[in-house]
């Protein structure tokens, strides 16, 4: 049981920089896509659920033509849904 809790550990603390450095791409991914169109607040300023922000960056791609492809729009809405969700 004790390796076990040592094990577990371990690997918490070598994923959280990685879980770390991920959102930070995120971040910067969002602000260099999203503010080609408009001030990033005017995200930010909003909590939306996941379903919501699904919805808003696929009708941004889809319909208003934001330059992201699919990969992109998931790790926007993966940062906006994780710091800006209901």
């Amino acid at each position: 049981m004790k390796t076990l809790c040592i094990v577990s550990m371990f690997f918490l603390l070598i994923s959280f920089p990685i879980f770390a450095q991920a959102q930070t791409d995120n971040k910067a991914l969002f602000e260099k896509k999203c503010s080609i169109c408009h001030k990033v607040d005017r995200a930010t300023s909003k909590k939306k659920a996941s379903q919501e922000w699904q919805a808003t960056v696929m009708r941004m791609k889809t319909v208003n033509g934001a330059p992201i492809n699919d990969d992109e729009a998931k790790r926007i809405i993966d940062y906006l849904s994780k710091n800006y969700g209901k």
